[in-house]
Formats: C-alpha cells, sequence, structure tokens
C-alpha cells in the first residue's frame, strides 16, 4: 500500500465506498474555496450507483458555508444528501430543499463550531478536509479556506485528508488557527487590529483518527465576478458620500474603521468604487471572505490588511497573490468563522458592516435568505453576526429586479433575517436612507422617498397613508399584497411597465 509518511494514500472510490446511509460526514471548504472535492465527487457516482441497485443512499452534510460544485450540486444532483447545514449556494441543493427533499438547517456561520462541539447536530462520522500537508504528528496545514475545518478535525470519528497539490504551500503563512475552550472557561480574544495574530499556521488531528490521505490537483471552482454596473456603481457612490460625511462630523475616525462586505457581485462592486474614491483613505478589513476586488486594492495600496476566513477568488487572481506571497501573506489573516464571525471582535473593532439584501421593507427589516418568505435562496451566512454587532450596519440592494417586475422595497418582508433593531443605513442606486433616531413611520417615509424605485412610490406610500394607525403602521389585508401578486401574475404591480 502506497503510503504519505504514517498514513495510507486511499482512491476517493475507497473512502466514498466507507461511508454509509445514514451517516455524518463533514466537508472542508468556506464558498468554493479549500473545499474538498475528490471525495465528494467519487460519493456522487457511489450514491448513483446505490440507487441504481435499488440501495437507499442519503447521508447527512456538514461545511464551513456553502461548498461549491462539489457538495452542492454533484452530491445533491446524485440525492445523496439527506440533511445540510450551516450555508448553501448551489441551485440543485436549493431545489432540493425547497421541495422538502432535503432537510436545510440555516444557521449563523459563528454557531457552528459550538453547535458541533456540543453534539448539538449529531456525531461526525467523517470529516473530508483539504490541506496542503499533514505531518505525522497531526498537523494540519489548511489551503484556501479555514472555516469550520479545525472544529471538524477535532471532533469526527474519523479523518481523511484531500492532499490538494495544486494549491501552494505557502498558503498557510497567512492561516492564524485556534479553536476555543467550552464556556465556562473562555477569555476574551486578544484581537486589537484585523492582523492581529493569536494563533498557529495549522490545525491538529488526532493521528490515530486519519484513516488515510486522498491526493488531489485540482483547482477551487470561483466562479467569475461580475464587472460592477452602473447600479452597484451607484450604491458605492452613495456608500463612500455616507461615510466621508460621518469621518467630517467626527462620527467616524479620520483614518475610517474596519469594513466588512458580504459575499457576492452587488458587495464585490462596492468594494472596488470604495477602494476607488480617492477621498476614503486607505482601510483595513475584519470579514468572512478575501474577494477578487480586495486582491487589486490591496496591490494598489488602497486596502492596507484583511482579515477573514477564505481566499474566495477566482483562479486568475490566487495565481497573482501566489505568485507575489511575499506582498500578501503579511497583509491576509485567514482564521476560524468562530473568530472572523465573533461578535466580540466585531464589536471591539467597531466593523462597519456592508451586506446585501433580497428585499428590504419600508421600516427597515432584512430579508436576505427566503423569496416569498418560502422559498431559500442561500441562507443568512455571516450577515446576522455583523449586521447586529456593527458599529454601523448598513444593506446594500437594487431598487428593483427582474426589469421591474420584483420591487426590493416592500410593505413587510414575509421572512426576517436581520431586523429594524439592527438595521441601521440602508442603500439602493436611487439613495441612502439613515435610520438612526428615527421612529417607524419617519423610516418609512424616508426608504420609500430615498429607496425604493420611483414606480412604485406611490403604491408604498399610499400602504402607509391607509393602514391601520399603530406604532407601526401595517394592513394586514395588504401587507403582502405584491408578493401574491409575484406569485400570482409573475410581477408585484402587474400593470407596470417600465
Amino acid at each position: 500500500m502506497t503510503e504519505y509518511g504514517p498514513y495510507p494514500v486511499l482512491t476517493a472510490q475507497e473512502v466514498a465506498t466507507s461511508i454509509k446511509h445514514g451517516q455524518t460526514v463533514s466537508f472542508s471548504g468556506f464558498s468554493p474555496a479549500g473545499a474538498a472535492k475528490a471525495v465528494p465527487e467519487a460519493l456522487a457516482a457511489y450514491a448513483r450507483e446505490q440507487h441504481a441497485l435499488g440501495h437507499p443512499f442519503q447521508i447527512r452534510v456538514l461545511t464551513g458555508a456553502s461548498s461549491g460544485q462539489s457538495v452542492d450540486e454533484d452530491l445533491a444532483t446524485a440525492e445523496a444528501v439527506a440533511w445540510r447545514a450551516p450555508y448553501q449556494a448551489g441551485q440543485a441543493m436549493r431545489k432540493l430543499i425547497n421541495q422538502q427533499k432535503v432537510e436545510y438547517v440555516d444557521m449563523h456561520l459563528s454557531h457552528l463550531p459550538q453547535m458541533v462541539s456540543w453534539g448539538f447536530l449529531g456525531e461526525i462520522d467523517l470529516a473530508v478536509i483539504e490541506a496542503t500537508e499533514i505531518t505525522p504528528d497531526g498537523r494540519v496545514y489548511l489551503s484556501t479556506s479555514i472555516g469550520a475545518s479545525p472544529t471538524y478535525l477535532k471532533y469526527a470519528k474519523k479523518v481523511v485528508i484531500e492532499l490538494n497539490r495544486h494549491q501552494a504551500p505557502r498558503l498557510r503563512e497567512m492561516a492564524d488557527i485556534v479553536v476555543m475552550p467550552p464556556p465556562p472557561h473562555r477569555t476574551p480574544i486578544p484581537i486589537y487590529d484585523p492582523l492581529t495574530r493569536i494563533g498557529f499556521p495549522y490545525a491538529v488531528v488526532d493521528p490515530r483518527k486519519v484513516i488515510g490521505v486522498v491526493e488531489n490537483d485540482a483547482s477551487d471552482k470561483v466562479g467569475d465576478f461580475d464587472q460592477p454596473d452602473a447600479v452597484s456603481q451607484a450604491i458605492g457612490h452613495h456608500v463612500a458620500e455616507f461615510l466621508l460625511k460621518e469621518m467630517a462630523c467626527g462620527r467616524i475616525p479620520k483614518t475610517l474603521l474596519p469594513l466588512q462586505a458580504g459575499v457576492g457581485n452587488m458587495a464585490n462592486g462596492v468594494m472596488e468604487a470604495l477602494g476607488n474614491t480617492p477621498e476614503i483613505p486607505a482601510f483595513a478589513m475584519y470579514s468572512e471572505v478575501f474577494q477578487d476586488s480586495q486582491v487589486a486594492l490591496m496591490a494598489k495600496g488602497r486596502l492596507l490588511g484583511a482579515s477573514a476566513t477564505s481566499l474566495t477568488v477566482t483562479a486568475e487572481m490566487l495565481d497573482q497573490m501566489v505568485s507575489n506571497i511575499d506582498f500578501f501573506a503579511p497583509r491576509i489573516v485567514l482564521r476560524p468563522q468562530e473568530i472572523s464571525n465573533h461578535p466580540g471582535v466585531i464589536r471591539r473593532l467597531g466593523v462597519i458592516a456592508i451586506n446585501t439584501a433580497l428585499e428590504i421593507d419600508i421600516y427597515g427589516n432584512v430579508n436576505s435568505s427566503h423569496i416569498y418568505g418560502m422559498d431559500i435562496m442561500n441562507g443568512v451566512g455571516g450577515s446576522g453576526e455583523f449586521t447586529r454587532n456593527s458599529y454601523l450596519s448598513i444593506f446594500i440592494t437594487p431598487s428593483i429586479a427582474k426589469g421591474g417586475k420584483i420591487s426590493s422595497i416592500v410593505p413587510m418582508c414575509p421572512h426576517i433575517d436581520n431586523n429594524e433593531h439592527s438595521v441601521q443605513v440602508v442603500v439602493t442606486e436611487q439613495g441612502l436612507s439613515d435610520l438612526r433616531g428615527l421612529g417607524p413611520v419617519q423610516r418609512a417615509r424616508m426608504i420609500i422617498d430615498s429607496c425604493a424605485h420611483p414606480a412604485y412610490r406611490d403604491y408604498l406610500h399610499r400602504y402607509v397613508n391607509e393602514s391601520r394607525v399603530g406604532h407601526i403602521r401595517h394592513d394586514l389585508n395588504k401587507c403582502f399584497e405584491l408578493h401574491r401578486n409575484l406569485l400570482a401574475h409573475g410581477a408585484m404591480l402587474p400593470e407596470l411597465h417600465l
């Protein structure tokens, strides 16, 4: 048998066939970055074989966040998943969840390690973790994400390491790994700057649990980000103008505060817009993902440093970073998600949080995860942890979608991830609403006038004016009228033509 040090080298197929129906398997990965690749692919093929023979085969799946093609598409299309947590972002997985064929637990991401460590989610039978190296004494050097992998290495009953030869070994220079002890023995987390390091460049596993190593040579499959369009540029301009005003008033230091940005094209575009606004000083980030726009900003000296849990960058950008690793490694810290998203650290550093909403109601409640309040899109992710604990919480969204058939500003969100008590600033391409210190009706009128698309403003104003008077004005017969129209007619206002 071929060996890697003391560990047998296995094929992905050998690992897949050792997994039993009903078991819980955790995979590395926070977004596609650092995701296990070979074993999930082989497991999907094995599941299809078992189904063809008439045998039941489904597993419970844990990751750090979403996990890209290998989990949220390959395993989903093979109908190999019965239960999924804590986040997903795959079309195939989403479809099965909304058909109730996969049970989905949508969670705040910093809560996951504690849920695992105390057994709230059951025992983990096998952890499959991507790394660039594992030593005989159990040091595991992770690749492009940290996520929940240190927790899975500690608590899984058995472990397989996907040794990825494609990933650069020097990525370990960015890693800062610590696993928090259980309460009541926790001490304050001594992070006083986004680049403070408090841990080690490796995770740890008991070598006796490692059943083998699977060799791999595949890159992360991070999709290309769209170039910033006029909408994201306008939103970025509004955010930059707001931050400059806050700095001029002395409510934000002249050096700015650390920024956080959610995942996706909109947040990516806004960060690029902020970086390209010369009046905004060079800044640092304390966030959960490091994305393409931040590579260019760091290279230009506009981004001074960044803390995250994953390098969610395209292959081209990762190659650029690796080829200039002496520059990038000292400026980036990759942490476990229970640290990157920790409420205490976010509050201590005074992070300014910028996250994306699917829709926002006129009182400032935010839906980040569900369409019609029923169908999951992706999940809450880390937005709640940053929104609730940030110095300033900002939500961004285009004012309309689907050519105007959908308004992102609605009377009431049928699902709420971040409520009005935590949401301080709302921004669309139409404008910005600073909601601090405003009562409900004041908030409603400001959001309608500043952020709603003009085609929807009359409807929204009528809703407020005609609703039952109370601390919060609502008409329970009409509060979801736009959503009901969308379901019935494919447009929130069927008579509207933009």
